[in-house]
């Protein structure tokens, strides 16, 4: 291969500017707000000497993050909906701003072999759909607009003109592996056109949302160092795409590794000196016993507590406050920390055993509350542009707590939120008023994007069911009752195959006859062209 031939001078040059460039950029009011752990030089040394495509996921973050920010402005939100589907896209323009890819949704339509949301498809399925979703969007865009173009100023006011470039939001998951696939996978989504991605902190391999045990975070360090990559890997691509900070803490059963003392406050122990979980599990197995049954014993016997509660158990009210203040002193404070604040202030033995509960994996029992969840969203706010913390139910005590103890901190911080397919809003307390503003209500506390990630599973589902029975019951009488007939006869007439505008018939003839050197606008005559 050829040697470049460049002098030191223009090369030092070259990556000079390269540098003033970047931090020009994190000045400016869209990166303003965030903080990273390297310098804008390392990421000059990082860039290849062409530039990465990331226009479009740029123009896209951009055009996502003042919709944003002008929802918080106004204190509304936006309501969006989740889809794989190209066809659902192009109808969701007219009253969606956004566009959500869920992860859940793509393992049951878009891989070889769909399954349970474990998010056990390949790492690169989500961005796949992204670049099939943002490409039917240029496709409609580009249709819609020489549409328009062909009729006469005076005319257009009554033409159809829906905004097809939602911005698209996409899930994640928790990285796909090790850093470098991370920081791969944060590339295509770039390279997709994607205008924000989530990231969360559940353990790869250990994603759980089925009843009984299960749901697994990582520690507060690896969940950072996985948001650490995806903003890496989007400065190195010079994209102003955003990052979507979601926190699967609630709800947590477990903890991989207690390395971080940030989580050291939530894990449960023994504090009963009983044989280790395991042991419990294997000889009751060995019994013949229900393993379920056998570890809701241990459990009681076990009397399963966090450190400070074990304190609390055994200490006198005077010897609490004291160990309280002295742990006050400290932002964190690792076990080892309070196990010595401990020794000092209260007489009795504190017994406690972290190690007793783990399971066959390893894992550390977690207990997680609303202060966890808020602490690992502080932490994680300077590397991204908004927060979301996934709840599990609609407790709006926490959900409160949660949105207002992070904006103490950050009080123009912009929020996401995500509504299950089986949230019980009566059983939560919830009254049928309260439901109905409830989106309003979230919007008044920063939360400007709103989901129903898996539509397309439950909505689409039950709509598809349904026709299937009438189709089957009728046969076309009833298609033309229920969908041919209102399709039709609605003004404008409901996007299908009979719209030329719409399906594209307009856009082929448009290639046609620019080919054939004919103008397809009202004064775009091509008077001079020639044909070779």
């Amino acid at each position: 291969m050829p040697k470049l031939e460049i002098s030191i001078q223009d090369e030092q040059r070259g990556f000079e500017a390269e540098v003033k460039a970047i931090e020009k950029q994190w000045a400016a009011p869209r990166q303003l707000h965030l903080k990273r752990p390297y310098n804008s030089r390392t990421i000059a040394a990082l860039r290849n000497s062409i530039a990465a495509p990331s226009t479009a996921s740029s123009t896209q973050g951009v055009k996502l993050w003042n919709q944003l920010n002008t929802h918080n402005k106004n204190g509304t939100t936006e309501l969006t909906f989740g889809t794989t589907d190209p066809v659902a896209v192009s109808q969701m323009a007219k009253h969606q701003q956004t566009v959500y890819v869920s992860g859940a949704l793509c393992g049951f339509s878009e891989v070889a072999i769909p399954g349970m949301d474990h998010a056990d498809y390949p790492w690169d399925t989500v961005p796949k759909v992204v670049t099939k979703i943002f490409k039917s969007q240029l496709w409609h865009d580009q249709r819609q607009r020489q549409f328009r173009l062909r009729h006469p100023v005076e005319v257009r006011e009554e033409l159809e003109n829906w905004d097809y470039m939602a911005p698209i939001v996409a899930d994640g998951d928790m990285g796909f592996g090790s850093l470098t696939s991370t920081m791969k996978m944060a590339r295509e989504f770039v390279e997709a056109g994607v205008a924000m991605i989530h990231i969360d902190d559940l353990a790869i391999g250990m994603k759980k949302f089925t009843i009984g045990q299960g749901r697994t975070v990582v520690p507060t360090s690896e969940y950072l160092d996985r948001l650490t990559a995806v903003r890496m890997q989007f400065d190195i691509m010079g994209s102003e795409t955003l990052l979507l900070c979601r926190c699967d803490t609630d709800h947590s059963e477990f903890i991989t590794s207690v390395v971080d003392e940030r989580d050291h406050e939530y894990v449960l122990g023994a504090t009963k000196k009983v044989e280790p979980l395991q042991k419990h599990l294997k000889d009751g197995q060995a019994r013949g016993e229900d393993l379920k049954a056998a570890r809701s014993e241990w459990i009681e016997s076990a009397s399963l507590k966090t450190f400070d509660e074990a304190v609390e158990a055994v200490a006198s009210k005077e010897e609490v406050d004291f160990y309280k203040t002295e742990l006050s002193k400290h932002k964190f404070t690792s076990l080892t920390k309070r196990r010595e604040i401990a020794a000092r202030t209260v007489k009795e033995e504190v017994i406690f055993d972290w190690e007793l509960p783990r399971s066959a994996m390893g894992q550390y029992l977690f207990k997680p509350s609303v202060k966890a969840i808020v602490e690992r969203a502080l932490a994680a706010a300077p590397l991204g542009d908004v927060t979301w913390a996934r709840m599990d139910s609609p407790n709006w005590k926490d959900i409160v707590e949660f949105h207002t103890d992070v904006r103490k901190v950050f009080p123009e911080r912009l929020f996401a939120f995500g509504y299950t397919g089986d949230y019980d809003f009566a059983k939560a307390g919830f009254s049928e008023e309260e439901v109905k503003t409830l989106h309003l209500d979230l919007a008044k506390m920063g939360v400007v994007w709103q989901v129903q990630p898996i539509w397309s599973l439950q909505g689409l589902n039950l709509v598809t069911e349904q026709f299937g029975k009438l189709w089957a019951e009728e046969g076309i009488a009833g298609y033309l009752r229920t969908v041919q007939g209102p399709a039709l006869s609605t003004k404008p007439m409901t996007d299908g195959f009979e719209k030329l505008s719409y399906c594209g018939g307009y856009l082929a003839d448009a290639f046609f006859e620019t080919v054939a050197g004919e103008s397809i606008t009202e004064k775009g005559a091509a008077k001079d062209f020639k044909r070779h």
